[in-house]
């Protein structure tokens, strides 16, 4: 039996990268690499040029079963395009349909889409958490656009009968974390007072290697597709418990001050940071049993390890 070729666009990016080595070790599929510059995988497996930001650099798919596409053009916490909603559609929405297309042309039998839990919205009521069924409500311009495009992509899947797979995880940790997540390294590396140690909110988070394995899992289930499917760690954490746990990983004391969210709220509210406020005091909870009632799944890394792997990484590479 001839193993199947699986093409993951972004490999250059975090979670692409990863989905790449991770199906180079499992070695039940042939990974191939899509990305528009140099990669680290270059000689481990084929690449091929791909640049999701033109409908018309497309990689060839005439040999290709199943489609990873994790290439976009991602959430940043300071937008500067004076149209954002319009330059995330370009990519998003224009660029996924665009290659989706092709793939459904060029007889791939499924395409697995990393969207976003942007897509379900903002925030959840503590103890109340989002699920995969649940009715869309994208606030910015990035969850729209990630909405839109898993519309249009249901659509074509209908249309054509190409499988159609999606997943949408939070925030994604793990070792070479970029962003937020490395600020909150070098803060706690460093011993910097935080004014964190008395928030009570509750937030999913995802390890790389827990989003990778569900991502892996759906290559192949059959009960997984033309479903949606959200993803975390089965765990949720308060920002101060996640400092605190993040602290222990780096083998650091937590300088945690506890002010008061309403304080917190209101000198965001003063500095113009609502939103960085409301991403450290809002709860923002995901439901995963849908993973395990219809894939068996569980996610296979605990919180405690995958942090210690993060913080390794991060001491090792400064």
């Amino acid at each position: 039996m001839t193993t199947p070729k699986v093409l993951v666009t972004g490999a250059g990016g975090f979670v692409g990268e990863a989905v790449v080595f991770n199906l180079l070790l499992e070695k039940r599929f042939i990974p191939i690499a899509a990305a528009r510059r140099g990669l680290r995988l270059n000689g481990l497996c084929p690449v091929r040029r791909y640049d999701c930001t033109h409908t018309n650099i497309l990689p060839v798919l005439t040999d290709v079963q199943v489609v990873i596409h994790a290439a976009a053009r991602v959430h940043v916490m300071y937008e500067t395009a004076t149209d954002a909603l319009a330059e995330f559609r370009k990519v998003n929405v224009a660029g996924t349909l665009a290659l989706a297309k092709l793939a459904a042309e060029s007889g791939v039998t499924r395409f697995i889409f990393i969207s976003s839990i942007k897509v379900n919205g903002e925030s959840t009521i503590p103890g109340e958490p989002f699920t995969a069924d649940d009715e869309p409500n994208p606030i910015d311009a990035y969850g729209i656009s990630k909405h839109e495009a898993e519309e249009a992509l249901k659509q074509l899947g209908r249309a054509t009968g190409m499988e159609v797979v999606i997943i949408r995880p939070p925030l994604v940790y793990g070792p070479g974390v970029k962003a937020n997540f490395l600020s909150m390294l070098n803060w706690l590396n460093k011993g910097t007072p935080l004014p964190l140690g008395a928030v009570a909110n509750k937030r999913s988070l995802v390890a790389i290697g827990n989003l990778v394995s569900l991502i892996v899992t759906c290559i192949d289930h059959p009960s997984a597709a033309n479903q949606t499917f959200l993803v975390s760690d089965g765990e949720d954490l308060s920002t101060t418990q996640l400092l605190r746990r993040l602290a222990t990983a780096l083998g650091k004391p937590a300088r945690l001050l506890p002010f008061p969210e309403w304080l917190l709220k209101l000198v965001a509210s003063m500095l113009g940071k609502q939103g960085i406020a409301r991403r450290v005091c809002e709860s923002l909870q995901l439901d995963i049993s849908k993973n395990h009632d219809m894939l068996e799944w569980a996610p296979p890394v605990n919180i405690d390890e995958a942090m210690r792997k993060t913080a390794c990484y991060f001491l090792d590479n400064r």
